[in-house]
């Protein structure tokens, strides 16, 4: 079996198949400012239920317009608070950082869990070898009154990672790479199973990274093989599980498999997240803004590779960092990698989705370019409709700020 079908086997109690339509136990439903208030909205208008099934199993995160930055997000923190309080469940307040980060560092997510999240990027946790996926508003709200949820069986595809990354490659040039082999709808409602030697090199954060990105290609669920340096991660949270690995004779719809020592720094052109180059064939484009951080770029590794572009250099391109979480934040302050980034020019705000949604703090202007370790780079999602986005790792990002054109980030390690 593949890790898909052993994570939804079990939590089904029996042997499943792909296309089987199960309805399953939810380990966890979670939702943020732009996605807890319609849940609310359907559960106790159109659905007219007042309360949550287990309380226990829920988690509101105020994270993407945070802090609140117009009346409008106040007014539906406001109501995330007042509903959290009524039914006793927990919710992670302004500054506790983005959902997908904040959750599995504070011990909610385990191997073998079914997760669903009012949020595209919940794929993220399948990092820690959890079935978790996206889901509309409406069926959070589902899964909030009645604690179960359905899914079908997707197909699975397989992307196998050998060796390892050469020195200014970072995991967001892997996934990157792999969406634009695959392209946006290559992995329609699949799940994405990450394997390989080259998976065990790479650090928990990095594994994140790929998870993440999963949905960027149409997936369903994007796991990663959980080995000891997984479950160390997670027992440090105080979460204990077991590892998850694929038969070696499963079977996959797709298979793909790549060298990492042969992946290079790579950059996503607007306005397609799958429009997929290497830095080389775009070097020398102007940037007004590089942004590191949200939910695929701004953890600790993301930063301290930064750092390393940034040492004892002033950026030309302005550049807006921030943290995931407050864990990420602290790390930052006491390692002294905060220090750094200031020191080169850099702003640092506070855990928040912020920029990547265009929400607030880094919002672009008419014609201006950005350098983005964001998630999309759709027209018009930082800002401006003439604006444009440019993906790519941290360390793209910090080497483009430095120099103010896109920049390969080899030339200053």
């Amino acid at each position: 079996m593949s890790m898909t079908l052993k994570v939804l086997g079990e939590k089904a109690g029996k042997s499943v198949e792909v296309g089987e339509y199960l309805v399953l136990d939810v380990d966890l439903v979670y939702a943020h400012d732009g996605t807890a208030p319609l849940a609310i909205d359907v559960m106790k208008d159109e659905f007219g239920v007042d309360k949550v099934k287990d309380p226990s199993r829920v988690i509101f995160v105020i994270d993407h317009a945070a802090p609140a930055p117009h009346v409008e997000a106040a007014f539906l923190h406001v109501k995330m608070r007042e509903f959290a309080r009524e039914q006793g469940i927990r919710i992670m307040e302004v500054g506790e950082g983005i959902s997908h980060q904040v959750l599995p560092e504070k011990g909610f997510v385990k191997p073998y869990s079914f997760i669903v999240g009012s949020d595209s990027h919940t794929v993220t946790l399948g990092a820690f070898g959890a079935f978790a996926t996206g889901v509309g508003s409406t069926d959070a709200a589902i899964a909030m009154m009645t604690g179960k949820l359905w899914v079908k069986v997707p197909e699975q595809m397989k992307v196998e990672l050998t060796g390892s990354l050469n020195d200014g490659v970072m995991a967001r040039d892997v996934i990157l790479t792999v969406i634009g082999d695959v392209k946006a709808d290559g992995a329609n409602y699949m799940a994405v199973e990450f394997v390989g030697d080259g998976v065990a090199e790479m650090s928990v954060d990095s594994r994140m990274v790929l998870s993440n990105m999963t949905v960027e290609m149409g997936a369903k669920a994007g796991l990663v093989e959980v080995d000891s340096k997984t479950l160390d991660w997670l027992y440090e949270r105080g979460v204990r599980g077991r590892e998850l690995h694929p038969d070696g004779d499963a079977e996959y719809s797709k298979e793909l498999s790549y060298d990492l020592g042969l992946v290079e720094p790579v950059v996503s052109l607007p306005h397609n997240v799958d429009n997929v180059r290497p830095v080389t064939e775009v070097e020398g484009v102007e940037v007004d803004q590089a942004f590191i951080g949200s939910c695929s770029g701004g953890r600790f590794e993301d930063f301290y590779q930064a750092a390393r572009v940034l040492r004892g250099r002033q950026v030309k391109a302005r550049c807006i960092a921030v943290p995931a979480s407050r864990h990420v934040y602290l790390s930052l302050l006491e390692t002294g990698i905060a220090s750094e980034l200031i020191k080169a020019g850099c702003t640092i705000g506070p855990p928040t989705c912020g920029p990547c949604i265009g929400a607030h703090m880094g919002i672009l202007g008419p014609e201006e370019v950005v350098v983005s370790t964001s998630t999309r780079n759709f027209q018009g999602r930082m800002g401006h409709s003439t604006s444009k986005i440019y993906l790519a790792s941290p360390a793209t990002a910090a080497a483009s700020a430095v120099k103010g054109v896109i920049t390969d980030p080899r030339s200053l390690l």
